[in-house]
């Protein structure tokens, strides 16, 4: 009888041993990759997963854009504890105030201008970015007013607009964004530039000029306001048109 080799017949305990630790090998890596996919199987995911997942989404909060509304947020107190310190009327000390508030706007020019760049927008920053800006302006306007430095009527004119327009925003978005106009950021500008003349102490013709820097702000103010009120009811009558068409499509 002619005998068949052994590598022929069942092949070496060599190549069986390889084979198997390569199958084996391959299981244990479909496993693995199961797991970590999140296959279903019930293989367990690794231990800590959620846990870590949720402090990559904390940490994202953390960035340049929105360490920048944080900054403004705690320039506020400072702002006012400089503003009032010594009776609020020396001029050293107002100008300390006004190197707080000058920071506090020029970090207000680019925070959201970082987060919309880099893709930085969080929610925290939606929400605390316009309280930032809403907290400096008014601590300023109102240390102002008790001061005697500013009527109060011009305090009331300027947050009177920036809460209406806050809270218009709030009623009408369900049928869209109002987007900032050109007319807004030269409000915003020229807001910035008055207070900021009316924090120093000035004297003189520059006394007299940031008045009529600050009546100018009054007036795009107004006018700002205005028409975001426009934009609002056109927004609306869209939005409601729009709902009403898709309501009848929908029935017929």
């Amino acid at each position: 009888m002619t005998g068949v080799p052994a590598s022929a017949a069942g092949g070496s305990p060599k190549a069986k041993a390889t084979t198997g630790g390569a199958a084996s090998a391959a299981a244990s890596s479909g496993t693995a990759s199961g797991a970590a996919a999140g296959a279903p199987g019930g293989v367990k995911p690794v231990r800590g997963g959620k846990i870590a997942a949720a402090a990559v989404n904390q940490a994202s909060v953390w960035n340049v854009a929105n360490l920048l509304t944080m900054l403004r947020l705690v320039l506020v107190p400072g702002f006012v504890a400089l503003m009032l310190a010594d009776g609020g009327y020396d001029p050293a000390w107002r100008s300390l105030a006004w190197a707080a508030f000058a920071i506090a706007m020029i970090t207000d020019l680019f925070d959201g201008h970082l987060a919309r760049t880099y893709n930085l927008v969080t929610d925290f920053g939606k929400i605390a970015d316009p309280i930032a800006d809403k907290a400096i302006m008014g601590a300023a306007l109102i240390c102002l007013s008790a001061l005697g430095d500013l009527p109060w009527w011009v305090t009331a004119v300027i947050l009177g607009r920036e809460l209406g327009v806050t809270l218009l925003r709030f009623l009408v978005i369900r049928y869209g964004v109002i987007p900032a106009s050109r007319g807004g950021k030269l409000k915003t500008l020229t807001q910035g530039v008055a207070v900021g003349m009316y924090v120093l102490a000035l004297t003189g013709w520059l006394a007299t000029l940031r008045w009529w820097v600050m009546a100018a702000a009054v007036i795009l103010t107004v006018v700002t306001g205005l028409d975001y009120v426009r934009q609002a009811i056109v927004l609306r009558r869209q939005g409601i048109a729009e709902r009403k068409a898709a309501l009848e499509e929908t029935e017929a």
